[in-house]
C-alpha cells in the first residue's frame, strides 16, 4: 500500500496582482492576505509517496538556492532549505529518495533539488540516488526558454541534471521508472508540457495540480495567474480536468496554497467548480 505524506519547502511571498492575473484587487484580497509590498504568501508543497521499499518525491519547491539579492526579489523566505528539515522530521534524507517527479523546470519546483546557496561555491545536485522525471517539452522549453519566462529557470540545473546519467524524459502519459498506479495529465496554458501527476489509490484518484491549480482559489474556473502562457486555453484545460476529477470522486493536491493542502472537487447549488473536504496537510495518508 501507498502512503502519501505532504512536506513544506521554502515558502515564498509573490505579488498579488502577478499570482492572481486580471482579477482586481479588490476581488483577490478577498482570499490572500497581502503585505505591505502587495504580496500574498505561498508555499512549496510537495508529496512524498512510499511505497514500502521505494520513496518517491513530486517536485522539491524553491529551494534556498538563490543569492541574498535574488533570494529577496523572489520572496523565498527562509534561509535554510526547508524541504531537507521536512524530510528529517519524516526520517529521510536526500539519499533515500528513489525518484522525484518534475512537473516542470520553473526555480519555485525544481529548486530544491540544488544545494543551498554558499558564497563562492558552485550549485550542487542533491538526490544522488533519485531518477529524476520530467516531461520531454517541459525539459526543451528549459533548455530553450522564451523570453517571456526566462527568468524562471535555473540555467545550470539542466547540466547538473543532464550530467547525473540519471535524468528519464516522458512523452506519454506513463513513466517506465514510476510504472503502474501512476498517470499524466499534460497542460500547456502555464508553459509547455506541465505534468500532473495523476495517483491511482482506493479512495479515488488524486492529482498533483502544479501550477495548473496552485491553489484553492485557482479552483475558480476563470482565474488564472499573470505568469501563465496561455490564459484562455489554460482554462479550457483547468475546466476539463475539474470536470474529470469532480465525476470520479478525485482529490487534488495544490502545491503553492499556504493553508489548504489536499481537497476534494465538488460542485456548488449554481455549478460552479468548489474545493471541499479540505485538508491542511497529510500524514502516511492513503484514501
Amino acid at each position: 500500500m501507498r502512503t502519501l505524506t505532504t512536506l513544506l519547502g521554502n515558502s515564498q511571498r509573490l505579488d498579488g496582482g502577478a499570482m492572481f492575473g486580471n482579477a482586481p484587487k479588490a476581488l483577490w484580497t478577498r482570499w490572500a492576505d497581502v503585505d505591505a509590498r502587495n504580496r500574498i504568501p505561498l508555499a512549496c508543497r510537495c508529496v512524498l509517496v512510499d511505497e514500502g521499499d521505494r520513496k518517491v518525491l513530486l517536485e522539491t519547491g524553491i529551494g534556498a538556492f538563490f543569492p541574498p539579492k535574488l533570494k529577496d526579489r523572489f520572496g523565498v523566505v527562509e534561509d535554510e532549505h526547508v524541504l531537507l528539515q521536512s524530510l528529517a522530521a519524516v526520517g529521510l534524507t536526500d539519499a533515500d529518495i528513489d525518484v522525484v517527479v518534475l512537473s516542470h523546470l520553473h526555480f519555485d519546483h525544481a529548486g530544491g533539488l540544488l544545494s543551498p546557496y554558499a558564497d563562492g561555491e558552485p550549485a550542487r545536485l542533491l538526490f544522488p540516488n533519485a531518477t529524476f522525471v520530467i516531461g520531454t517539452e517541459a525539459w526543451q522549453r528549459a533548455l530553450h526558454p522564451h523570453p517571456r519566462d526566462r527568468a524562471s529557470f535555473v540555467p545550470e540545473l539542466n547540466a547538473l541534471l543532464q550530467d547525473s546519467g540519471r535524468l528519464e524524459l516522458v512523452d506519454g502519459d506513463t513513466s517506465p521508472t514510476l510504472g503502474a498506479g501512476y498517470r499524466f495529465h499534460r497542460s500547456h496554458g502555464h508553459t509547455p508540457g506541465l505534468l500532473l501527476a495523476e495517483l491511482d489509490l482506493p479512495g479515488g484518484p488524486v492529482v498533483f495540480a502544479g501550477d495548473l491549480i496552485p491553489g484553492v482559489p485557482w479552483v475558480n474556473v476563470p482565474i488564472t495567474m499573470g505568469y501563465d502562457r496561455y490564459p484562455e486555453l489554460l482554462i479550457d484545460e483547468k475546466q476539463a480536468l475539474l470536470a474529470d476529477l469532480e465525476a470520479r470522486g478525485g482529490r487534488l493536491i495544490f502545491t503553492h496554497d499556504p493553508d489548504t493542502a489536499l481537497a476534494r472537487i465538488a460542485r456548488d447549488d449554481r455549478g460552479r467548480f468548489t474545493a471541499v473536504d479540505r485538508l491542511d496537510q497529510l500524514s502516511e495518508w492513503a484514501a
